[in-house]
């Protein structure tokens, strides 16, 4: 009987067509030997008595009537027809049934019966109010956040163009609503959770429970995601009642995690008041936050978070988060610390760190790493991601279950600089995703001075994540049970989809900018209100007293127990009397140094082949390893030329790479040549990757198939990003000293949208955080008429940036000289002139005992010159890379009759030949090319000035003379005589552009300088 009550009372007010097709959770059930597609469900809102005509026997007949009218209503008689219409409008099952019309009076009896439907509610407008909740509800998951509770303040100037908002129990007009409907019960779309068991509920309850999912201390975006399952997820997560409860033990773990939060902000601030230090007071729930993701991570399998964060808050995260002694933080803030280690260091809030550890909540091990950063906001985004995916590749981690990252922001930096963006368009590209980012934004709703009206058009900092789907829960982080809350769902999300997730920390600064900062020239109103706001750790020990989850003793003694820790450490600290960086080391490389972090060795062995490892190479390269693979016509006669010079003992460019990424493969050494375009190469030239001409996306990769245990090769066309994924090839190359990163920039002039990882991390990474990193720069690079954007890599930048003095000979042995200069240097700069040269140096970037970033000007006119070949025997086993190439031809005859030495580095040095050449001055005029331009060979050039004691010195170049090499180069020549000669120019003339946009031009110049450096007499009366 019950269950006829719910079909004829409880299925209501729907029509029967609708009530079939909403059942949210369908299934098959046999009734009468038919398949039904609903779930009865059972209630008891009337009495059996009050409808006599149910009881008995006649209410399984009037059950299986019903069922069969759900299904199609034409398949029951007229009459049951308008009872089941009827009672489905609301009517009550005696008023609703009609007696069958007379058989004489058909038409009459019809007329009545239709007469009684219009009498009971239109049908139409109860699809209307079933439709118009479906609106609310959705109105409620799509913009309940505008006015959810978020800011802890109440100051909020988020803007949202200042559309109302039309939910509440006032606005369900705006949905063809009255007030009258707020009692009646409606039947819940399946696109919400928020009846829990029930299925239906009255208005007023409906939207009660959207208010609590919707419009408290959480805000939820996510209906912009086009994926339904996801959607549904974070319904269930947010929607469903009672889900925010938490256990006695949950709620003493988040209060003591505040208090260390909060008293080691209140320790800093007693001890050292006037030190800056970027503090958290305003966001203190920030260390739950993360503690709860790490928390959740490692109980979903994650062994290896990896973090990224500015300096807001950054000591507290070390302190409570990471685990860095206390008393190695405390001692940071002692003046008259010594700095001893190497390198220059950097101030405590740029600091990172390297720790493994139990994770207490799960008991299983897990490590973490907060990577060092620049001042530069968001700069160590794609770092962080870079090396995320190099530790998942070399773990094995292909779905990211056991290697993350989490990444910190604030809110002015997230909407304002563009390397967000870049990283987050990574996040989903095969050879760049990393599964899922947690991003946490500490949103204090103001940049150093500025506020968000002026800082950002979007409503909230957040909105730059909507490109990639990525939900975005904002919470008040002065409810710290809510961010709790919110964290463990960011984790599980992570866990189950592997995307990015927002999670936005609505907060305030408590101080300025930093500590000695005065806020209230320029945000007056925010910071009177900012000194009336009561911390957040106070009002949660209130909160939780009054529920008597802790006592006040309890909450006094938690704190008292944190404050003796931090007074402890700070003894301690005053015993430190030297500052050690590479205690703050975020990339440590087990077994790659000797336990003091030196070099196990000061020499590089031979960086040669074999024969037959060039000879088996050649073949790979000059081949399609794949059965049944169409490759184009033109990349056939490519191979063959290959083939072709393998057999005659030579290689091109290209095949120079391809022996020394082959050679490295195949000795273990893994490889990722990442950029735009690298696959073919900008120029056509490299073929890595060969494609099927008949089957979509069928490719093969030679360089795989060297040898049956080498090492994987990977080789990535990226997004056309510089900054972002250059930053993310820094951070693939720190997690591992055993592999060749390269990045190729399309062209040479582009590298500089990625200056600041170039500035910032790669020039002083070493110096700055006593980092070492092997990256490689590939950057293309001549004057060859193809104007100001594709001539210049703009050497002169990096040169200026070298560490190296150049006023002083260095003061090393013969034998170690050139490995002490590489060892002392920042970085290695190098312009080759030959593929063998190329070849040397790559390989030498790995058998080299420590690690350097190496920058490399590639040729473009070179990679198909006639005269840039190398022989074998340039690369067999017991040569070397070749710093300075000296005149190999008929000046060394006649050393003492050279009456001019021509300095120069790269391509210019075959036009400077085929001129001499065409001069008749081969006897004449030495040309000596200077293939590493940092650190200087200044060994190998004295020993050409000395050759040639009668000969001036000309330095020549393609580049302008306020640009290319010449101002580095001058006064290294210089100090190698001893400043006994004069060291001459030969090149263009100043200029603001890299080069000329005119061919005919661009002709002339290079004529003019060929002319300056061949005419003995150009420099005749200068001084």
């Amino acid at each position: 009987m019950h269950r006829l009550r719910t079909t004829v009372v409880r299925l209501r007010p729907i029509t029967a067509p609708q009530t079939a097709k909403s059942q949210s959770q369908a299934r098959l059930a046999a009734v009468g030997g038919a398949l039904r597609t609903f779930q009865p469900m059972r209630s008891y809102t009337a009495s059996v008595s009050a409808e006599p005509f149910l009881n008995g026997t006649s209410s399984n007949y009037v059950e299986e009537m019903y069922y069969a009218w759900l299904e199609n209503p034409r398949s029951v008689h007229k009459s049951w027809d308008i009872f089941f219409r009827n009672a489905n409008a609301g009517a009550p099952p005696g008023a609703a049934y009609q007696s069958p019309p007379p058989l004489g009076g058909v038409a009459l009896g019809l007329a009545n019966a239709q007469a009684m439907v219009g009498v009971q509610p239109n049908v139409e407008k109860l699809v209307e109010d079933h439709l118009a909740v479906q609106s609310l509800v959705r109105a409620y998951q799509v913009r309940g956040h505008h006015i959810a509770k978020l800011d802890p303040l109440d100051i909020s100037v988020v803007d949202f163009d200042e559309a109302p908002v039309m939910v509440g129990l006032k606005k369900v007009e705006f949905y063809g609503l009255d007030e009258s409907d707020l009692d009646k019960v409606f039947r819940l779309p399946t696109t919400t959770f928020i009846g829990g068991s029930e299925s239906t509920l009255p208005l007023r309850e409906i939207i009660q429970r959207l208010e609590m999912a919707y419009c408290q201390s959480i805000g939820v975006e996510f209906m912009f995601i086009n994926d339904l399952e996801q959607c549904q997820w974070i319904r269930q997560k947010f929607e469903r009642p009672g889900i925010m409860q938490f256990t006695l033990e949950e709620k003493r773990t988040l209060l003591a995690r505040m208090v260390r939060s909060t008293r080691f902000e209140e320790f800093l601030q007693r001890k050292w008041s006037s030190e800056k230090r970027f503090g958290l007071e305003g966001c203190e729930s920030l260390i739950p936050a993360l503690k709860t993701i790490i928390d959740k991570s490692s109980m979903n399998g994650v062994e290896s978070i990896i973090m990224g964060m500015p300096h807001r808050g950054r000591l507290n995260v070390l302190a409570n988060v990471i685990r860095k002694e206390l008393d190695q933080i405390f001692c940071q803030f002692d003046s008259k610390l010594e700095a001893a280690d190497e390198g220059s260091g950097d101030v405590k809030y740029h600091l990172g760190m390297w720790h493994r550890r139990i994770n207490r909540v799960t008991d299983r091990n897990i490590t973490l790493s907060l990577m060092a950063n620049p001042s530069h906001l968001e700069a160590v985004d794609p770092v962080v991601q870079g090396k995320t995916k190099a530790e998942q590749f070399y773990c094995g981690d292909t779905e990211g279950n056991r290697v993350m990252s989490i990444l910190l922001h604030g809110d002015a930096a997230f909407a304002g600089q563009g390397v967000v963006y870049e990283t987050f368009h990574l996040s989903d590209l095969p050879s760049y995703t990393t599964h899922g980012t947690i991003h946490v934004v500490v949103n204090n709703q103001i940049g150093f001075t500025t506020d968000p009206r002026v800082a950002r058009s979007s409503s909230y900092p957040t909105d730059v994540a909507k490109v990639v789907n990525a939900p975005i829960f904002h919470v008040n982080a002065d409810d710290p049970e809510a961010v709790m809350y919110v964290c463990n769902v960011a984790a599980e999300w992570r866990a189950t989809f592997h995307k990015d997730v927002v999670v936005d920390l609505v907060c305030y600064r408590r101080n300025g900018h930093n500590e000695m900062d005065e806020p209230m020239f320029t945000q007056p109103l925010m910071y009177k209100q900012i000194k009336k706001q009561k911390g957040v750790l106070q009002k949660y020990a209130e909160k939780l007293i009054a529920e008597g989850a802790v006592t006040r003793q309890e909450y006094e003694e938690e704190i008292a127990k944190y404050d003796k820790i931090c007074e402890e450490a700070h003894a301690r600290s005053k015993d430190e009397k030297i500052l050690h960086i590479k205690h703050w080391l975020d990339s440590p490389w087990p077994g790659f140094f000797n336990m003091d972090g030196q070099p196990k060795s000061m020499t590089c062995p031979s960086t040669g082949l074999t024969e037959e490892e060039l000879g088996h190479i050649g073949h790979i390269a000059s081949s399609v390893p794949v059965e049944d693979f169409t490759i184009h016509g033109g990349l056939s006669r490519i191979l063959k030329g290959r083939a072709a010079m393998v057999g005659q003992r030579v290689c091109d460019w290209a095949l120079g790479e391809y022996m020394a990424f082959g050679s490295l493969l195949k000795e273990g050494t893994h490889i990722r040549l990442s950029g735009q375009d690298v696959e073919r190469g900008t120029f056509s030239h490299r073929h890595h990757v060969l494609h099927d001409q008949n089957v979509d996306k069928r490719i093969c990769i030679p360089m795989n198939h060297i040898a049956p245990n080498q090492a994987p090769y990977t080789v990535c066309n990226s997004s056309l990003s510089e900054y972002g994924v250059l930053g993310f090839e820094l951070g693939f190359a720190m997690a591992s000293p055993n592999a060749l990163v390269l990045w190729e920039a399309q062209f040479g002039d582009f590298h500089n949208t990625a200056q600041c990882i170039i500035d910032q991390f790669i020039c002083p990474g070493q110096a700055k955080w006593v980092r070492q990193n092997g990256i490689v720069l590939l950057l293309p690079h001549g004057m060859e008429g193809m104007g100001p954007e594709h001539s210049s890599a703009r050497p002169e930048r990096f040169l200026q940036m070298c560490n190296e003095d150049p006023d002083a000979y260095p003061k090393f042995s013969a034998e170690e000289f050139a490995v002490r200069q590489l060892y002392d240097c920042n970085w290695i700069i190098v312009n080759c002139s030959t593929p063998a040269n190329y070849f040397h140096v790559l390989r030498r970037q790995i058998l080299q005992p420590f690690r350097k970033p190496l920058i490399v000007f590639t040729p473009k006119s070179l990679l198909r010159h006639p005269d840039a070949k190398s022989s074998f025997d340039d690369m067999l086993l017991g040569t070397h890379f070749q710093r300075l190439i000296p005149d190999s031809g008929p000046v060394c005859e006649k050393p003492d009759g050279v009456k001019r030495i021509v300095f120069c580095t790269g391509k210019v040095y075959y036009e400077l030949t085929r001129e001499r050449k065409n001069r008749g001055m081969d006897n004449t005029v030495a040309i000596a090319r200077i293939e590493q331009l940092s650190p200087f060979p200044f060994d190998q050039v004295k020993v050409e000035t000395d050759r040639y004691p009668n000969a001036d010195l000309v330095w020549c170049q393609e580049e302008h003379k306020n640009q290319g090499y010449y101002d580095y180069v001058k006064p290294r020549l210089r100090t190698t005589v001893d400043r006994t000669r004069p060291v001459w120019y030969a090149g263009r003339g100043p200029a603001a552009a890299p080069a000329t946009g005119n061919k005919a031009a661009h002709l002339v110049e290079l004529q003019r300088f060929l002319d300056t450096a061949f005419n003995l007499d150009a420099f005749t009366g200068q001084s």
